[in-house]
């Protein structure tokens, strides 16, 4: 049975809100150093995959409004709370960090002012690919395997999330500024 595109409380939204109450998990277990963990992983991959099962009900049960703006917001609580314990723990540089959580910010900002006017901003391609690179450039960061003997991979995925944060974010700016045209 199809859901309201008004309705708040559905299956994908409890899950995307679970997903938002969990990221604060990878402060605890993200380690000191760069050795990385493997519990570290397993909770990063459980929240990851957890994005696409919420995608998964909302296009069995309908997309709502609610969840077009919650998923998005969820995916960048969980990219940064990861990337700034990162940052904390000294494995990854600020600046790149930084540069995607301005844009970041900026982006859910302007999806609150357009929401309230009642229009609905989902996801880009290019936003969705953004996101999957920035989330392999943390599990990488974090997995034993490659934390520490492979820095150059997660390194140059944070490097190029930076370039597709900058170029969806230019995107939106664009689409942004065809609309009031």
């Amino acid at each position: 049975m199809p859901v309201d595109p008004n309705a708040i409380a559905t299956w994908a939204n409890a899950v995307t809100v679970g997903r938002i109450l969990s990221a604060p998990l990878m402060f605890l277990v993200v380690p000191d150093g760069t050795s990385g963990s493997w519990v570290a992983l397993a909770v990063w991959f459980v929240l990851c995959v957890s994005d696409g099962f919420d995608g998964y009900l909302a296009r069995r049960h309908g997309t709502t409004r609610a969840g077009a703006f919650l998923d998005p917001l969820a995916d960048k609580i969980l990219v940064l709370i990861a990337m700034f314990t990162l940052v904390s723990n000294d494995i990854y540089w600020i600046v790149p960090v930084l540069i995607i959580a301005v844009r970041e910010v900026a982006i859910s900002m302007y999806r609150v002012v357009v929401g309230a006017r009642g229009v609905s901003m989902p996801a880009s391609r290019l936003a969705k690919y953004k996101t999957t690179i920035q989330q392999f450039s943390v599990a990488f960061a974090i997995a034993p395997v490659t934390a520490e003997n492979a820095t150059w991979l997660w390194k140059w995925l944070l490097w190029i999330a930076v370039v597709l944060t900058v170029t969806s974010g230019l995107q939106y700016l664009w689409r942004a500024q065809r609309r009031r045209t």
